[in-house]
This record gives structure tokens, C-alpha cells and sequence, in this order.
């Protein structure tokens, strides 16, 4: 038989193969195993490790000492962190769709530059966010300092501290969220509809609630549950704003302390509390239909016409610039700044340029930067090729057990990263079948699967979200004009939903590289990543490197959030 009959008899099979009713479940097979090995199988160990009784076998003893009242450190941190998750989404929600109705509706002096810079709280990663506004309204801080050399008092006259800190940060670094999804459905809004509830004589409160509101509920969720797992994940806020009792502070003292079958206890039960915020929040959104039928335009912004409105929008509009920029000029600020000099002044009083020269000189100042591109990118190509996998079998397919898919997608995004951390302690501390006989904890490998694990839900919703706006159409004209599946996907599919691909890699390569919540749980002395190292020169009082390491991650972040807005046209908040 010659080499071309083979050929020909090798496409043929491949052929029938994929023109079968079977051929889905080939596809899918890989994602589910994937998702079993890495997300259901690890929760699962978690919760088996939570049971080991004092004495061996199986016992609720730790869900016990868990739900004590003779020692309600647990409950405390407990309701703590549900507390400050809940009150985050609130001011969150305020904040973030206030400012994208008063961007969408309203034009004023100093709209634009304020609609550049709303953005910028994404630029820094939570490790970030918090160190900046220590640094700004902590107890030390320069603005606290300032005012009490200024009032001449013997203490600070006032200082962001406890749990109000904590919400105060949250705020200021998750409320784009809101803004961005909120945003994006603002400008589908069919004003018509809110002319109509005007001349039937609704007010502008009633329209609010009854018309404008109801139809930003899918917006709502989605930055609701974002903004909730986030805010339960946190760790450094609470830490450094003096909030000792969160599930995440008992988890880290519980793994610690080497008392890892609590630490699976607290990781399970906060595990719970996500989950059945996600599921609570997925049955409100599906209680009524959302979907605008009509086809209205867009509202045009008003002109604010008024001497006293623009004025006291121009100097709301400066008030709003500067607490936007000075988180991200402090750091840069701080970065220059010599290590162990600053200390009762308001401001650092000598300046170097070592610590940027060091990033890239230095072996032991460079290694961490390293690491964490190192890691994050393998971790991206694992999260492109399953999460493009995934969405085109959701989007595109029709299979039995796709609802099961999708929950299994959508539980790492419910996971904070301490849990996922605990969960991939106890699954492969020992050799495993999944980690090929191998024990991963203390290797390279285990981070990029932290990674690959808590960011495959930005892939698979930021693609999916390009095949709902592709046409079926073209990929079935491919195919009846003759083009193979694999042809079809190749040349048809992935070049028009890219945009989608591309924006949702860029996003989790650089989240990869400012994960701090589960690195700090399961990094290696030689895999140190850089946001563990921020840290680290934090605690030991470098602080000029430690800021020198957060500018690189802002820079970071900037370029990808740029690449980002550009290759989709402005719709990344839609997609997210």
C-alpha cells in the first residue's frame, strides 16, 4: 500500500470519526478528566483529610472544635469574613455603577480624563492595593502624618485600621467590576423603555427600581460573585489593617502550625459558604428573563448646564483623580526610596536607583520575576487549550452531562485561592495516579497547577463569550462546502473568535503572576514567586524593593490592560 492510500485512508477515518454522534464525547473526555483530576478529586481529599479523628478513621471532630463555643475563633473568623465579603459587594455595587452611570449618562468638565483613570485600581493586585493604601492611611502612614504635623497633635488624627480598612481597600481595588459590567450594559439599555415608565408617572426612584436595575441583574451577579470570592479569599488587607480573625488567617495559622485536618476543616466549610453564594446568586439571576426585545439607541449624555454643577464637578472631578493616582504613585514613590531610611518622616528622605538595577542584575533579586513568568505561562497554555475546549463544547455542542461541565468549570472561580492551595496539599502530598506517581507539593509544578486551576474559568468565559457573538452560519457553510472539523476550526472558528481567546490569555498570565493567596501556602524556596517576595521584603522593612516589585507588576498590568481593550474593542467588561 503506498504512503497516499494511507493518507487518504487516515483522513477518512478521521472523517467518519468526527461526522459521528460519539465524536463530542472525544472531545470532551480530556476536560472532564482534567477537571476531575485537578479540581473534584483535590476538594474531595480536602474533605476526607477534614474527617481524620484524633485517633485515626473517620470523625466529625474537627467540624466539631470548628463550631465550638467554648473557643469561637473559628465562628469569629467565620462570620468576619462573610461580613466584610458582603458589605464589599454592597459598597462595591455603589461605587462601581454610580460611576458608570454618571460616565454613560452624564458629560462634565474633567469627564475624560476621569474616564481614563477609573481603570487604574485595576492595574494594582491586591497584595499591591492593600501595601499602597498602608503606605497612604495606615497608622504610618503619609497622609495621616502629614495632617498631624500639620495640626501639630501628638498622634495621628486619624488612620485606616481594622475591618473598615480592610472594606475601604476592597472597595477602591474591586469596584471595576462593577464598572465594567455595569458599563456594558448600560449602553444596551432601550431608553424608551424609562420613556415609557415616565409618562405612565413613574419617578426617577421608582424607575431606578423597577426599570434600570432589574435589567443590570445579569451584570450584577457576575461582578457580585467576582467581588465575593475575591473579598473571602483576601488575605493581606485584613493582615495588614489588623484583622486577625478570617477564614483565610485560619486556614494560613492552622497549615502554619502543622495542623493541616483543621486547616482542611476550615478550607471545606469555606468552601461551602462560596459555593452556596454562587448557587444563591445563579437563582436569583434565573428567577425573571432579562432580555431586552426592543431595539432602542443609545442614551446621549446629558451636558451639565449649570455654573454651580460645573464647577463643583470639575473640583469633584480633581478630588476623584488624585485618590485614583495616588495608590500607584506611592508605590512608585516608595520604590526609589533607600531600604531602612524612612521611617518617622512623612515622606522618605533619600532616594536610589539600586533597587531597578537590581531586578535585572541582581540572581536573587531577578529569580522570583523568573519564577513567576516561568510558572504563569506554563500554566496560560494549559488554561488556552482546555478553556477554548471547554467553550466551544458548551457553546457549540449539545452532550450529555454539559450542566455537570459547567459546574465543574465554574467551581474553581468559587474557590478562593486558600482553598485551592489545602486542596492540592491533600491530594498530592503523597504519589498519585493524577501527578503520574509523583509528589507535586514542594516542586515547580505545583504552582502552575494552582494557576491553570484558578484561572481556566477567564479563558473559557472570555471565549465563550466570542462564540455567542459568532455567527453559526459561517462554521456551517465551511463545512457543507467540504472543510473537515478540525479545517473548520482551525481556519474558521479560531481566527474569528481570537479577540475573545487572546484577551482572556493575557488576563490569566498576568493574574498568574500577582497569585499571592495560594502561592504563600505551597511555594518552594526555589520557586518563590513574586508576589510571595513582595511580601517577604515587606516583612523584613525593604520596602523600597518590595515597591520596586510592585511597580513591575503595574507595568504589567497596564500593558496587558491595554492589549486587552484594543484587541476587543472595548467589550473585555462585557466579557467578563
Amino acid at each position: 500500500m503506498s504512503v497516499e492510500q494511507t493518507q487518504m485512508q487516515a483522513k477518512s477515518k478521521w472523517s467518519r470519526l468526527t461526522q459521528s454522534k460519539y465524536f463530542i464525547y472525544v472531545l470532551i473526555s480530556p476536560l472532564f478528566l482534567v477537571l476531575l483530576a485537578y479540581v473534584i478529586y483535590p476538594f474531595y481529599q480536602t474533605f476526607l483529610q477534614s474527617l481524620n479523628g484524633v485517633e485515626g478513621g473517620i470523625s466529625g471532630e474537627n467540624y466539631q472544635r470548628f463550631f465550638s463555643l467554648a473557643s469561637t475563633a473559628n465562628l469569629e473568623a467565620l462570620w468576619t469574613s462573610v461580613y466584610i465579603s458582603i458589605i464589599s459587594v454592597i459598597t462595591c455595587a455603589i461605587v462601581g455603577v454610580g460611576m458608570a452611570f454618571l460616565m454613560e449618562r452624564y458629560s462634565f468638565p474633567g469627564r475624560k480624563i476621569l474616564s481614563i483613570l477609573v481603570l487604574f485600581p485595576m492595574a494594582l493586585p491586591p497584595l499591591i492595593g492593600a501595601l499602597s493604601f498602608t503606605f497612604l492611611y495606615g497608622e504610618s502612614g503619609i497622609i495621616p502624618r502629614f495632617f498631624q504635623a500639620l495640626l501639630n497633635t501628638e498622634e495621628v488624627p486619624f488612620s485606616l485600621k481594622g475591618i473598615s480598612g480592610v472594606i475601604v481597600v476592597h472597595t477602591f481595588t474591586m469596584y471595576t467590576y462593577f464598572y465594567l459590567t455595569a458599563t456594558a450594559a448600560i449602553k444596551e439599555l432601550d431608553p424608551s423603555l424609562e420613556e415609557a415608565a415616565t409618562s405612565l408617572g413613574a419617578g426617577r426612584i421608582r424607575i431606578w427600581r423597577k426599570v434600570i436595575l432589574p435589567m443590570l441583574t445579569p451584570a450584577m451577579v457576575a461582578a457580585s460573585l467576582l467581588v465575593f470570592m475575591i473579598s473571602m479569599a483576601s488575605y493581606t488587607a485584613p493582615l495588614m489593617f489588623g484583622v486577625e480573625r478570617t477564614m483565610t488567617m485560619q486556614i494560613y495559622l492552622s497549615r502554619t502550625n502543622g495542623n493541616l485536618d483543621m486547616a482542611a476543616t476550615q478550607s471545606t466549610i469555606l468552601s461551602i459558604v462560596s459555593i452556596s453564594f454562587l448557587i444563591i446568586m445563579k437563582w436569583y439571576q434565573g428567577r425573571r428573563n432579562y432580555q431586552n426585545q426592543s431595539k432602542g439607541i443609545g442614551v446621549h449624555r446629558t451636558e451639565v448646564r449649570s455654573k454651580w454643577m460645573k464647577y463643583s464637578s470639575m473640583v469633584l472631578s480633581t478630588i476623584g483623580v488624585i485618590i485614583l493616582i495616588l495608590p500607584i504613585l506611592v508605590i512608585v514613590l516608595i520604590s526609589f526610596s533607600v531600604d531602612g531610611e524612612w521611617t518617622v518622616q512623612i515622606i522618605p528622605t533619600a532616594y536610589t536607583l539600586d533597587h531597578y538595577v537590581a531586578l535585572f542584575t541582581d540572581e536573587r533579586t531577578w529569580r522570583p520575576i523568573w519564577n513567576s513568568i516561568q510558572m504563569s505561562f506554563v500554566a496560560t497554555i494549559g488554561n488556552v487549550i482546555f478553556g477554548v475546549a471547554a467553550a466551544y463544547a458548551m457553546v457549540r455542542m449539545s452532550f450529555k452531562g454539559k450542566t455537570l461541565l459547567d459546574v465543574l468549570i465554574m467551581v474553581p472561580w468559587a474557590l478562593p485561592g486558600t482553598v485551592v492551595a489545602v486542596n492540592l496539599i491533600a491530594a498530592f502530598s503523597e504519589p498519585t495516579v493524577f501527578s503520574f506517581n509523583q509528589v507535586l507539593i514542594g516542586t515547580f509544578w505545583i504552582l502552575p497547577l494552582a494557576y491553570f486551576v484558578r484561572h481556566l474559568p477567564l479563558v473559557f468565559r472570555s471565549t465563550s463569550a466570542s462564540l455567542m457573538q459568532m455567527d453559526q452560519s459561517i462554521e456551517e457553510a465551511a463545512r457543507s462546502l467540504g472543510a473537515s472539523w478540525w479545517y473548520t476550526f482551525r481556519r474558521v472558528i479560531l481566527p474569528v473568535t481570537a479577540t475573545g481567546i487572546l484577551a482572556g490569555t493575557l488576563l490569566a498570565f498576568v493574574q498568574g503572576i500577582g497569585e499571592f493567596v495560594a502561592s504563600i501556602l505551597i511555594y518552594g524556596v526555589t520557586t518563590m514567586p513574586l508576589s510571595v517576595a513582595i511580601f517577604q521584603k515587606l516583612y523584613s522593612f525593604d520596602f523600597g524593593t518590595a515597591c520596586a516589585y510592585g511597580v513591575l507588576q503595574i507595568v504589567l498590568i497596564i500593558i496587558v490592560l491595554f492589549i486587552s481593550e484594543k484587541i476587543s474593542g472595548g467589550k473585555a467588561g462585557a466579557a467578563m
